[in-house]
């Protein structure tokens, strides 16, 4: 056979090539403008688009016979065809594609441009990418597919709320990658949020017990007043981390939040108990941070940032199950309910700026009403003299021919 040949392709015809006794030679398919098969002298026969675009020879690679067969050889060859008809250079989109920005680069621009600048929440989002959108570092921005997220997505299930936000990152992070060159697709768009349960966690009156008694066996001072304050207060953990002497006023007892996550600054009154734990820990802070604490080699770190060590073993201690510190924030609202404490008054204690958010605690407070109510009708049952009230728990004989009027 010629060095190189015209035939029509079949797998037969392709698999009876004979090879060259060295280097390689081409053989055209007759069926399918531009397709050519290379053959070497090792027996690897590779399919080629071949074609020459405005005087240059222009040749792409398409797949490895027999691992890509002929029918799917041809289309990959009309597609190219189609594409220099309309103009297009398949070398010039492969080169773009080698070159293409990674997810890795991605994540460096969206840290530095937007989330690091403008998110309040971009430590959160540094977790969320190290836990899982790291592993596609070094993927070119095109190959990540929708059905990967699909699937990263699927395998996060348990954890609904994390794999919805993972999947909020990533769309985001496709939103600004035009910025930067891109021009395909948002893998992330069209993913399925699931349904998410309104977590409603908070310490019950039986667990309080053995958690102030773990509270009061942490060794470390800092962490147990960390704990301590974040319940009292009810602030958010990202704001209790920073928390600085400067925004106390001990005359008034209070702690000026200046940025919180609306936005705006906050006025929160300390109770006795969280000041006086406070000023026992004075003399341990650094830099003017009211917590501050060192990492794993020892150095003095700007403030507390990861209080999950000492959360995890005081829960041990107490032995209590499926409690995080945010619970500590419900846990302060929900007993202001119990109380009867109004619901403005709960939202503007923990900073909400919309009234869904603090509707969770309405029960509470709609429980707190019915004992109240219970309270009532026992004090009037007793001024009445014994006679049965509508609603009394308790059966009362008619002693004297009273009767309850309607």
């Amino acid at each position: 056979m010629p060095k190189t040949a015209k035939l029509p392709f079949t797998k037969a015809a392709l698999q009876g090539l004979v090879l060259p006794k060295h280097g390689r030679c081409y053989h055209y398919d007759t069926k399918a403008a531009g397709l050519a098969v290379c053959v070497t002298a090792t027996g690897t026969r590779t399919f080629y688009f071949v074609k020459k675009i405005d005087g240059r020879p222009v040749r792409v690679r398409i797949g490895t016979f027999p691992d890509l067969s002929v029918e799917n050889a041809r289309n990959a060859a009309k597609q190219l065809t189609l594409a220099v008809a309309r103009g297009e250079d398949p070398q010039a989109d492969k080169r773009a594609r080698r070159t293409e920005t990674t997810l890795g680069e991605l994540w460096d621009y969206w840290m530095a441009s937007h989330a690091g600048p403008h998110k309040k929440s971009a430590s959160t989002d540094r977790q969320r990418w190290n836990a899982y959108l790291s592993r596609w570092s070094n993927r070119r921005l095109s190959c990540i597919k929708q059905a990967d997220v699909r699937t990263l997505h699927l395998q996060m299930k348990a954890t609904p709320y994390v794999a919805n936000r993972m999947v909020a990152l990533l769309r985001a992070m496709y939103n600004v990658a035009p910025e930067i060159g891109y021009k395909g697709d948002n893998p992330a768009r069209g993913i399925k949020k699931y349904r998410e349960a309104s977590r409603d966690r908070f310490l019950m009156p039986d667990e309080l017990p053995p958690f102030f008694q773990a509270l009061d066996a942490e060794p470390n001072p800092i962490m147990r007043t960390f704990f301590l304050v974040a319940l009292l207060t009810g602030a958010r953990r990202s704001n209790v981390c920073a928390m600085q002497w400067s925004q106390i006023d001990l005359p008034t007892a209070t702690w000026r939040i200046p940025d919180t996550k609306r936005g705006e600054p906050q006025v929160v009154p300390l109770l006795p108990a969280a000041l006086d734990a406070l000023l026992a820990i004075r003399e341990q802070s650094v830099d003017g941070w009211v917590f501050s604490a060192r990492n794993r080699r020892g150095h003095a770190c700007p403030h507390l940032s990861d209080p999950m060590p000492a959360w995890r073993r005081l829960l041990k201690r107490a032995g209590l199950k499926g409690l995080r510190i945010h619970d500590l924030r419900r846990t302060a609202g929900s007993y202001m309910a119990i109380t009867g404490t109004a619901l403005q008054i709960i939202g503007k204690a923990l900073g909400h700026t919309q009234s869904q958010t603090t509707a969770i605690y309405s029960r509470l407070t709609n429980e707190s009403v019915r004992v109240a109510m219970g309270r009532g009708a026992d004090a009037m049952n007793e001024a009445a003299g014994g006679a049965r009230l509508l609603g009394h728990s308790e059966p009362v004989e008619n002693g004297g021919g009273n009767e309850a009027n309607g």
